[in-house]
């Protein structure tokens, strides 16, 4: 219990020295101070001894209660000023639902609003709090260094650095509450304010562009919102509850309208189709706020909340629903990656794709496919937050998101291209999580065994294909070196510390992760899949010796790509280009006679994958998937 409110108090408290701080090397000291501490309560709680059944922690205070309530009508009212003042009229209306509800609740329901237990802790709440507590304060004090040059090379823009620090620890600390809640009014409260927190952030920049997709990013996780607490006032009222535990004991034909509505809070909250766009516009935030909420942690509730609801969704209408909407969203997002320049665009349009996965998973609610949830949650965020952080730090030298700029990168900045590649290769390469993760969701397909299981893995199967495209093409195109004058590599030295730092450590959790994949799935995953299934779920042991004979091959990667990159020699081959070589500046003659010049472009194939073509199909597939969901709810 202890360690539990510790974990909520060290951001808060981080938070609240902000305004006194007045240089970066202050607030370098304060991040990395913060990071420690925070990542020291979380390596706690791997320590503690954590029984079959979560640990209860009844943390009963009617002045919580008061002040959850007092958070609520504050956050609401704060909503509404702002809505009225950019004359958003449809988030003021959702916001005044939401909050009447809640009223309604207190005012006529307030004593059945008091859990026995208000948190709770078991395995998959600590794997979330590691991502949370590490993966998160790692992102501060990468924010230190990015934040300066972000300023620096943006001086139209506001400088309130301050203000995006205090945001980003209190979201920390809503998030921390979140994944410990177990009365689901507070979980409300702590999923509206991470909504508030990503208004706040992707509107940073105050321009009109910041400020819609800001107000777009509201709307839609403010619909999430009004649907999780329609779930909440019927619980409440119809079975007398507002506990985690009791709901999910509850039989899932009982509750068919609850989890319906909490599901539909999910599928918003983790940007599936037909409520993406809302994701793929945060990208004008600042990448730190990309990185933690719009990646690694705040998109992650929305897979946390359906995968702690995947025994009632199992076998289903609801859970196949809900599968669907996933697969799409795996799918469409997949292919239009493809068609993207704009790294942070490929990241977004990534990000929406392996979420949908984990909601897939959640749908099914197998034991393999929460297995595979958990994983892919767990590799994701660590990845994920890599490669968004990097392409902020590549962005700041070169200019410039566009991937096509970032040829000869390993030659200019060596180390970050480095780290770059474990990101890209934890994606998508075996032995990497993510790919083993995939295998796994793909196994627990086939074994459905029905014609929702061979749906999902089409799906699966060429969503994973256009992945293995997209990230390849990244990938070639850093470590590509062009056959021309070299630019010199000296650009990691004008990368702060506090960035590199990160990265690095990164890079190696990355690695160590894929290592202890076996311990992690003995220890945390495997017991909690098997108290949440009733069956003794375990991974072959057989597969952990192949794991660890494939992840010893690629510890050196970096090492490998730094050495060639010092090592490699620049000559003109007089190899075979379908046609006879004439200059040293990639020039030959074509079959036909013709002049013509090597080109190191991607291929993106537009006409095909682009937006255009696919996300409004996408998005009417979701719209479907989700009225046939609610549909069934109420027949």
């Amino acid at each position: 219990m202890e360690i539990v409110l510790f974990l909520f108090i060290a951001p808060v408290l981080a938070a609240v020295i902000q305004p006194a701080i007045r240089t970066i090397r202050s607030r370098s000291i304060a991040a990395v101070g913060s990071a420690i501490v925070i990542s020291g309560g979380v390596i706690a709680l791997f320590f503690l001894d954590i029984k079959e059944s979560p640990a209860f922690f009844t943390a009963h205070s009617n002045a919580v209660n008061m002040a959850v309530l007092a958070g609520e009508i504050l956050l609401s009212v704060y909503v509404v000023i702002t809505g009225l003042k950019h004359k958003r009229y449809l988030a003021v209306l959702l916001m005044l639902a939401q909050i009447a509800i809640i009223l309604g609740l207190e005012l006529f329901y307030g004593d059945r609003l008091s859990a026995a237990h208000n948190l709770f802790l078991d395995r998959f709440s600590i794997i979330m709090a590691f991502i949370i507590g590490i993966i998160g304060s790692l992102i501060m004090v990468y924010a230190c260094g990015y934040m300066k040059d972000f300023h620096t090379q943006h001086p139209e823009v506001r400088d309130r650095s301050s203000f995006f620090f205090i945001v980003c620890y209190l979201f920390l600390a809503s998030m921390f509450v979140l994944v410990f809640a177990n009365n689901l009014v507070w979980l409300h409260f702590c999923w509206e304010l991470t909504t508030l927190a990503s208004f706040l952030l992707i509107g940073y920049a105050d321009t009109d562009e910041a400020v819609n997709n800001a107000f777009t990013a509201l709307t839609m996780n403010l619909l999430g919102g009004l649907a999780f607490a329609g779930g909440i006032a019927y619980l409440c009222v119809a079975h007398g509850i507002v506990e985690l535990d009791r709901l999910l004991a509850m039989n899932k034909y009982s509750v068919v309208l609850p989890v319906v509505l909490l599901s539909l809070a999910g599928i918003t909250k983790s940007a599936q189709l037909p409520f993406s766009g809302w994701l793929l516009g945060a990208m004008v935030a600042p990448t730190p706020s990309s990185a933690l909420l719009h990646s690694s942690t705040m998109v992650k509730a929305g897979v946390y909340l359906l995968l702690r609801l995947s025994p009632l969704l199992a076998h289903t209408l609801t859970g196949s629903m809900v599968t669907l909407v996933g697969g799409a969203s795996f799918l469409v997002a997949s292919l239009i990656a493809v068609s993207q320049r704009n790294a942070k665009w490929v990241l977004a349009y990534s990000t929406v794709a392996n979420l949908g996965l984990i909601v897939a998973c959640a749908g099914i609610g197998s034991a393999g496919t929460l297995w595979a949830g958990i994983f892919l949650i767990l590799f994701h965020a660590v990845a994920k937050s890599l490669l968004f952080q990097s392409v902020g730090t590549v962005e700041h030298r070169l200019h410039s998101r566009d991937i096509e700029d970032m040829d000869n990168l390993i030659n200019r900045m060596p180390r970050v291209t480095a780290m770059m590649v474990v990101g890209i290769s934890g994606m998508f390469l075996a032995p990497f999580g993510m790919l083993i993760s995939k295998w796994a969701a793909l196994k627990a397909f086939i074994d459905i065994d029905s014609m929702l299981g061979l749906v999902l893995i089409v799906l699966l199967s060429y969503g994973s294909a256009a992945t293995l495209f997209f990230w390849t093409k990244w990938m070639g195109k850093i470590i590509s070196m062009k056959n021309k004058k070299i630019e010199s590599g000296n650009m990691d030295a004008a990368v702060s510390r506090q960035e590199l730092s990160s990265e690095s450590i990164h890079a190696v959790l990355t690695v160590v992760l894929c290592l202890a994949f076996p311990l992690i799935s003995q220890l945390l995953v495997e017991p909690y899949v098997s108290r949440i299934s009733g069956i003794d779920y375990g991974i072959a042991r057989g597969n952990y010796v192949i794991m660890g004979i494939m992840v010893s091959m690629l510890i050196a990667l970096p090492v490998i790509i730094i050495r060639l990159q010092r090592h490699a020699q620049f000559v003109m081959s007089d190899g075979y280009t379908s046609g006879h070589t004439v200059s040293s500046d990639r020039h030959y003659i074509g079959s036909l006679g013709i002049d013509r010049k090597i080109s190191m472009k991607n291929i993106y194939m537009k006409e095909y994958f682009g937006e255009k073509k696919i996300f409004a199909a996408g998005t009417a597939a979701g719209i479907l998937f989700i009225i046939a969901m609610v549909a069934g709810a109420l027949i």
